[in-house]
């Protein structure tokens, strides 16, 4: 049996223009994240810099527009300074956050290098938690003045000539988690942030920064913070971060493929706390939404009990995804483009091995795992305009969740290449959709191409011995019929339905 979904978009109801940020990523120093990760020497890929050339290419072929960087709650306890300079003068230091010893071997330097070679910008992360207003002028010097002063001239002196023009900062890292060093009420954070913001801004006029939300939407401090710490920041930051994971520890999957319904939720929340501070403080500065940190991430946790403290890049975090993960992923992908107008960046945390799309094996082989397949989708055919989908749907409902629609879908106009993309998933776990597109204010479409991923196991994986078991495949059955587009979506399944418009 097939059900039915419909999908009605128009050109001229635009959501809002998909920043290229949306598609970013995180690289904490956690796990084999750096070192096993991007920063490998001696690996048989390994560059002149120690970075591993067969990761480049896996993220490159993302087009990952910008990386956040160093953490995560690593940041709340890390010194930049001990990052910067000759290696071998570097300490090794305790790593409270994640209880492991750092090495200092790649820093701030090495990262801004690798993010080149990857295409990507930095959003440096600084630490609001040991350190605070004078550490984050300083670093702000060292990263983006060209020289004649103290720690631009130390950067000179390091190798770095040019400045690395860092434009995104992120103002410390889930300062309401009490797992955080340094942890603050709203209060102390919003007042450090905001002296911190001002200084940094007074180095360098040009940069941006983003203020950090609640931890989690389920946080007690959740909403209280928020209006809080902005009431503190509104006029001196351009962003405020959420984040969020979700699992399928109870392998409940139709209650997990319907957990970005609650990613909407919680981006609505959030921009509806900050239309408030914004009217309170009669404001005409719109303040957008950076989703710094989105993904699945359950499977690792009882591994990483098991592991002993003390290691330098021990295998933490890491998530061998599944079919059903691609598919949650997809959704939350989706969401962020649904809210295209207000959340301008997204980093997907994290890039390689740390509940990452891309895995490595120390010394062997680099992989994409299955969530990497909805990732390079969206970002390299989600460009441009996002438009107001009116979907029709048959709906299901869940113990936690009710009046979940099998079909999540956007479509995205790349008006200077004159095409559509339709992202679809259909979360029907027994039956395909029969799906209609009407895109009547287009005109005569051709179809491109209809992308499927789909595996009739959905605990499916990739893996070093088999990267190639869950992967795309171009045999999609979509047809179009002027500017209407008719395709039958599989069971569980997540499509991207490419169309030319003239």
């Amino acid at each position: 049996m097939t059900k039915s979904a419909s999908m009605i978009v128009d050109k001229d109801f635009v959501i809002g223009k998909v920043d290229d940020r949306l598609y970013g990523s995180f690289i904490e120093h956690l796990g084999r994240a750096v070192y096993g990760g991007i920063y490998e020497p001696g690996h048989p890929e390994a560059d002149e810099r120690g970075f591993r050339k067969d990761v480049l290419k896996l993220v490159r072929d993302l087009r990952v527009p910008i990386v956040r960087y160093p953490g995560g709650n690593f940041v709340s306890g890390y010194d930049w300074k001990d990052g910067i300079g000759p290696v071998a003068d570097r300490p090794k230091r305790l790593e409270l956050a994640w209880r492991t010893v750092e090495p200092n071997l790649f820093g701030l330097n090495e990262f801004a290098d690798w993010s080149k070679a990857a295409g990507s910008e930095v959003m440096w992360a600084i630490n609001l938690g040991t350190q605070g207003i004078e550490d984050a002028r300083n670093v702000v010097e060292y990263a983006n003045h060209p020289s004649g002063s103290y720690w631009s001239d130390l950067r000179v002196s390091h190798g770095y000539r040019e400045p690395h023009k860092i434009k995104t900062w992120c103002l410390g890292n889930e300062m309401d988690g009490p797992w955080q060093i340094g942890h603050k009420t709203a209060h102390e954070y919003g007042r450090l942030a905001q002296e911190a913001a001002k200084v940094m801004k007074w180095t360098d006029p040009s940069i941006e920064l983003v203020a950090c939300g609640s931890s989690a939407l389920g946080m007690k401090t959740f909403a209280d913070w928020e209006a809080t710490v902005l009431d503190h920041t509104y006029e001196h930051v351009e962003y405020l971060s959420l984040h969020t994971y979700y699992g399928n520890a109870e392998n409940d999957t139709p209650t997990f493929l319907a957990r970005s319904l609650q990613m909407d939720e919680f981006i609505d929340s959030v921009s509806a706390i900050c239309d408030y501070v914004k009217a309170k403080k009669r404001s005409k500065k719109k303040m957008f939404l950076s989703f710094d940190e989105w993904n699945v991430w359950f499977h690792s946790h009882e591994s990483d009990k098991k592991l002993e403290p003390w290691q330098v890049a021990p295998p933490q975090l890491e998530d061998v995804y599944t079919m059903e993960d691609a598919l949650v992923v997809g959704c939350m992908l989706i969401s962020l483009l649904k809210h295209a107008d207000r959340v301008k960046m997204a980093c997907l945390a994290q890039l390689v091995n740390v509940i990452a799309p891309i895995m490595t094996q120390n010394g062997g082989p680099a992989w994409a795992q299955t969530i990497y397949y909805p990732y390079l989708h969206a970002s390299v055919f989600g460009r441009g305009q996002a438009l107001v989908p009116l979907v029709r749907s048959d709906k299901y409902d869940t113990k936690q969740i009710t009046d979940v629609p099998y079909l999540e879908s956007v479509a995205v106009h790349n008006e200077a290449s004159n095409e559509v993309t339709i992202f679809a998933v259909n979360r029907h776990l027994e039956e395909s959709l029969a799906f209609e597109a009407d895109l009547r204010s287009f005109g005569a479409c051709t179809l491109i191409e209809h992308l499927v991923l789909e595996n009739d196991d959905l605990k499916a994986v990739n893996t070093a011995s088999a990267p190639d078991n869950v992967r795309p495949h171009a045999n999609g059955n979509a047809s179009v019929d002027g500017s209407r587009v008719l395709a039958t979506l599989g069971k569980a399944s997540w499509n991207v339905i490419r169309l030319r418009t003239k």
